[in-house]
């Protein structure tokens, strides 16, 4: 019999720090659990919450919030070269990145330190320094709201994009993931293509890198660039890197030579939005409880007493000024709870 609970603070509930009340709480364990919650006459309106890293509440949350907190590491299958792992989407996402650490399997090294639970990574196509969930993604388990029935996503079913998905898209709301499956390789070949991860085994005279020096490398770059949510609320990164056709960025080539790119096709280029933004004058502005990071302009920070809203003011004064400098439209990565659009 699961707990609900009324006018529960939310504030340990999200990486931000936001104290706003859920009206009803609970926290589910099993896939039984959920599916009580979700029967309940309470969960006519319903959030469901992983990590709260990737959440701006705005406001008090009418309806039920429940908390996933379904958990579980397991080897599903195993080959001489290849190992599939399941991860409850309760988990922590380092957590389970350190478990194939451990063990010497590659895939999610990369992605080390992100903050969140598994089940949001498959739903935000998470990923750091060249890698993505959907690159050793296998499949994910889903308890589909309406009829309560678990139904199962391959790869292709996610439709994953940059920082998007299925789950986001088409599918936004009608679904909770379970859990999530992971192809890994035993003999790994690491990805140091980012010039941050090159530039630190190098410092630390590592030539021929394990999984391991990998994740200790983006671990230490992110510590060196990203504030600790426990120190000062944050939800990481939160504007997506804007995509702009290559007309486009060789005419801002002609004003700001030095933007910074990364090609996605012959007619597509990828620009850092912390550069826009930093360039556009934001980086370390303070502005009532909030503010962008002194370090990081890509990471909108709360330092405490204030209100979701704040963020999403700033946020939208940012999207505002770096229009006007450029003619690019940035958009969050953050979900807005409610959600007003």
């Amino acid at each position: 019999m699961i707990n609900i609970k009324e006018n529960i603070s939310l504030k340990g509930y999200n990486t931000f720090g936001f104290d706003a009340k859920a009206r009803y709480f609970c926290e589910v364990q099993n896939l039984e659990e959920l599916k009580e919650a979700i029967s309940s006459p309470l969960a006519q309106t319903l959030l469901i919450l992983g990590g709260g890293s990737n959440v701006l509440l705005l406001e008090d949350f009418p309806g039920l919030v429940i908390r996933m907190n379904i958990k579980g590491i397991k080897v599903v299958e195993e080959t001489e070269d290849t190992v599939v792992v399941h991860a409850g989407a309760g988990e922590i996402w380092h957590d389970l990145v350190l478990f194939t650490i451990e063990n010497g399997w590659g895939g999610l090294e990369n992605m080390s330190l992100i903050p969140g639970t598994v089940g949001a990574a498959p739903m935000q196509n998470i990923g750091a320094y060249g890698a993505e969930v959907k690159d050793t993604f296998i499949k994910l388990e889903a308890l589909r709201k309406q009829d309560l029935q678990v139904v199962t996503f391959d790869n292709a079913q996610c439709k994953f994009g940059y920082r998007e998905s299925f789950f986001k898209q088409e599918g936004k709301d009608q679904y909770v993931i379970l859990g999530v499956s992971f192809k890994l390789k035993k003999n790994p070949s690491v990805n140091t293509s980012y010039g941050a991860i090159k530039d630190t085994l190098n410092e630390w005279g590592i030539s021929a890198p394990t999984v391991k020096d990998v994740s200790n490398a983006v671990i230490h770059i992110r510590r060196s660039k990203l504030p600790d949510p426990a120190q000062i609320g944050n939800s990481g990164s939160f504007f997506k890197n804007p995509e702009i056709p290559i007309i486009q960025f060789e005419e801002l080539q002609k004003t700001y030579p030095n933007l910074p790119s990364y090609p996605i096709n012959p007619e597509t280029v990828k620009v850092p939005a912390g550069w826009l933004i930093e360039q556009a004058g934001w980086k370390g502005k303070k502005t009532g409880h909030v503010g962008v990071h002194d370090k990081q302009a890509l990471v909108l920070v709360h330092f405490g007493g204030g209100k979701g809203k704040e963020i999403a003011n700033l946020a939208s004064e940012i999207q505002a000024s770096v229009y006007e400098k450029f003619g690019i439209k940035i958009n969050p990565e953050v979900n807005f709870i409610p959600n007003f659009t």
